[in-house]
């Protein structure tokens, strides 16, 4: 019987029909379009929550595409398992003129895009790729001499300079100038959906049969008020106000467009465009320097001696530390899978400078809990507090968490919210005083750093 011959669309990161990049270009193509999924059980089976929220918010998602392609007389092919053993069995399945999907900037997904590229042009296909997830990625916001940046600042200029060369002004009949739009154009998938690969529906994995149970934390809603985005720079820094977008975990999945969204706040809110440029920035750091993965951006900050103490780690994790700033956050976190922006950098300097903790084990930590993580950011945001990151502040930046409840939840409604039990004798006391440990902190720092 002969092979179907067929174009083949991979969904990763990317989870949307509407303003995906690759799935533009493949369905521009000449052949009929099967869209996948693969659950990779290389990392689904490294997870040890198996309530963990992530997956069921990727479960979800990909029935709910499975549905919208239903309505077009297509269906989404869903797998579990190795996605080097699915490809095999496609390849043998389906005679396979090409594959379209979205970079993918992380070593595993590197390394496995390599294995699926060689098995399909092997088989005589190729093997195509866009990018979806960033505005800029690795090598188009470049120094003069060709090197990236290493601070965010002059990155964020010169992004700006590059989104504005994309300017689309905006005039009346008579030439009048009546508004500024950035002009990032969606891809318009919708006039090519007719050529999706026309199939009865596929049967998808239940979460059961991968090994996990539906999340009992609720998801976050993938819209958000104008308004919000445009009196973010005004609420963001508030945990008791939600003046937050909590859209990281529709821009790791890619249910979002970033383009969608870098547009909108360019118009609305520069301090909200300021966090998506963050995202692109330590997503090109990750990408020209990805010994970053594992390791101090800074290496000469591999020298701290880390206490490591595993119990007052383990009352970090639990949100006991007697600093209810912190403690709040680490709560909010265990409870919710989310942590306000700005708790987060208290968390993690107290971590790594009050507590002198590896950095490292903060970042696995928000890894394993975290809706939103990203590699890249979660690893910049880290080595950020640590010291050792891209920022050009030292060692001697030292968040104090008490004057941080004071000026950023002076009402200590946040607080209260996630420690019932605050101003009574069952709160502990604090693990460490701040002065000791700042000092303490400052002088092992200074120590290891001047002997480099």
């Amino acid at each position: 019987m002969r092979k179907p011959t067929t174009n083949i669309f991979w969904f990763r990161r990317d989870l949307r029909l509407k303003d995906n990049a690759g799935l533009y270009h493949a369905l521009k193509s000449d052949f009929p379009v099967l869209p996948i999924f693969i659950f990779d059980s290389n990392i689904l089976d490294k997870l040890e929550d198996k309530q963990d929220a992530r997956v069921t918010f990727i479960h979800r998602t990909v029935v709910a595409l499975q549905k919208e392609l239903g309505e077009l007389g297509s269906s989404l092919l869903i797998k579990y398992g190795n996605p080097e053993m699915i490809w095999k069995e496609l390849l043998e399945t389906y005679a396979i003129n090409a594959v379209f999907t979205n970079h993918d900037y992380e070593k595993y997904a590197l390394e496995r895009d390599a294995t699926v590229k060689k098995l399909v042009t092997q088989k005589g296909g190729t093997f195509h790729t866009f990018k979806d997830h960033v505005i800029f990625e690795k090598g188009e916001v470049l120094k003069k001499d060709g090197l990236p940046y290493i601070v965010f600042t002059p990155y964020s200029r010169i992004w700006k300079a590059k989104l504005l060369e994309r300017m689309e002004v905006i005039t009346d009949k008579n030439g009048k100038k009546l508004n500024l739009s950035y002009y990032f154009k969606p891809y318009p998938n919708e006039k090519y959906f007719a050529n999706f690969y026309k199939t009865i529906s596929f049967p998808c994995p239940t979460l059961r049969e991968m090994g996990f149970e539906e999340t009992t934390i609720d998801l976050p809603n993938p819209t958000v008020s104008r308004g919000l985005i445009r009196n973010y720079d005004k609420t963001r820094n508030f945990p008791a106000i939600a003046g937050t977008s909590k859209l990281g975990i529709h821009f790791r999945f890619g249910t979002i467009s970033i383009r969608e969204k870098a547009r909108n706040a360019a118009q609305l809110n520069e301090t909200f465009l300021n966090e998506l440029i963050w995202r692109d920035f330590y997503a090109m750091i990750l990408a020209h320097f990805p010994h970053v993965a594992n390791g101090a951006f800074r290496k000469k900050y591999e020298n701290i001696p880390w206490r490591n103490n595993e119990k007052e780690f383990k009352k970090w994790c639990e949100g006991k530390t007697g600093y209810p700033m912190v403690d709040a956050g680490m709560r909010e976190l265990n409870a919710t899978g989310f942590m306000h922006n700005r708790v987060r950098m208290v968390t993690s300097s107290f971590l790594t400078k009050h507590l002198l903790i590896d950095w490292r084990w903060g970042e696995a930590y928000f890894a394993q809990k975290l809706l939103d993580f990203d590699l890249a950011s979660n690893n910049g945001g880290w080595q950020w507090a640590a010291g050792c990151g891209t920022d050009a502040a030292p060692y001697f930046r030292i968040f104090n968490p008490t004057t941080q409840m004071q000026k950023f939840d002076k009402e200590l409604k946040y607080i209260k919210k996630w420690i019932p039990e605050y101003e009574t004798i069952t709160y502990p006391s604090p693990i460490v005083d701040h002065k000791l440990a700042r000092e303490r902190c400052l002088r092992i720092f200074k120590a290891a750093l001047n002997n480099n």
